[in-house]
This record gives C-alpha cells, structure tokens and sequence, in this order.
C-alpha cells in the first residue's frame, strides 16, 4: 500500500467523523439515536444557515437572498489550505462538470475561514483556477464568525480560527441549501465527484 492510498483514507475518515459529529450537533433525529439516554425534546428542521450579508470576490456585497431560487452548495475553507480545501473544491466541481447542465440549478461558495488573508482580490485569482461559476465570499472577522456560527463550522459558538487553526485541518463538508435557503442535507467530498453528482442530480 503506498503512502497517496494511506493518506486518502485518512482524509476519507477524518471527513466521515467530522460529518458524524456534525450531524449529532445539529440534526435532532441523530442526537436522539446515538445519545438515547439524555431526554431532549427537538421540533422542526435543522437550523443551519440562515441570512448573511458578505462580499464576493468581485467586490460586491451579497447577502443569502442573492441566491434565492438556486440550491447553494456551501464549502467553508480558505486559499491558504495547503490541501483539504482545493481537495474539496476540486471534487465538487468535477461533480458539477458530470451534472452538465443540471448544474445550472446549482451556485457552489466558498466562504472563507481567514478573511484577513482572503480579501476579495486574492478570493478572485483563486476561485477562478476551480470553476467558472464558482463564488467566493469574505467580509470582517465578525461577519464571518456570526456565518461558521450558523452553519455550525467547527462546533457550535466556536470563532474561526487560522491559518493555523483547527477549521482548516478538518475535511469542509458542502452544505446544500435549498432555493428558498434551507438546509437540506451536507455531502462529504471524501466520497468522490462520482458520489456528490448522483446526490445532487437528485436534487436537481
């Protein structure tokens, strides 16, 4: 076995393990099943996401509305992630380019994690090496906390940190909202672009 084939299972089950811990932290249904004995009450959907107002890598200000009537596939990372991020990102667009045009109904982000490196500018030359239809959002330290925030990146409360910081050494997960921006369902990139564009021609 050589070293690429060992470092891919690890990546594969360190994404699978974050995916498990993020499923107990926001689906109740899941926090039910694997934590039977503590008598929690849940209603409703899962709460992840909601508004946000950022600026993209052309400088503009955009918030979720922006977005309305297209499924956002949201991936939390940054240009400074040596691997785990272009890993990521390199998948999903592989799986987008397999949709063809199904693909259109979809609007891939990147919302960075280090928004004191990834400033507009840097986002542009970055995303643009990826997809075409690639967005990447920034904005201030505290614009970007209150989004990992309500995406539940890297626990629930928990600041951004990097570069060096723990975000950026966990495998992203793409968030799929839905047209009205609700969260449908996270994938995990570890799966292959073969395994996240059957997910998505699903919904598409």
């Amino acid at each position: 076995m050589t070293f690429a084939h060992v470092r891919l299972g690890v990546l594969a089950l360190a994404g699978l393990a974050v995916g498990a811990v993020t499923a107990v932290a926001i689906l109740p249904q899941a926090r039910e099943r694997l934590l039977p004995g503590r008598s929690i009450q849940t209603w409703g959907e899962a709460r992840v996401g909601g508004p946000f107002s950022l600026i993209d890598h052309t400088g503009r200000r955009v918030t979720a509305a922006d977005f309305k009537g297209r499924i956002m596939l949201v991936l939390f990372g940054a240009s400074s992630s040596p691997d785990l991020t272009p890993s990521a990102l390199q998948v999903l667009a592989a799986a987008l380019d397999r949709l063809g045009p199904r693909a259109d109904r979809f609007v891939p982000i990147l919302i960075t994690v280090d928004p004191e490196r990834d400033t507009p500018q840097r986002l542009k030359a970055y995303v643009q090496g990826f997809h075409p239809r690639l967005v990447g959002l920034t904005g201030t330290p505290a614009e970007i906390a209150a989004v990992t925030r309500a995406y539940h990146v890297g626990g629930q409360g928990e600041e951004p940190r990097a570069p060096t910081g723990t975000l950026l050494d966990q495998p992203p997960l793409v968030y799929v909202m839905d047209a009205d921006g609700r969260y449908l369902v996270h994938l995990n990139p570890a799966a292959g672009a073969d395994a996240i564009a059957a997910s998505l021609a699903k919904l598409g």
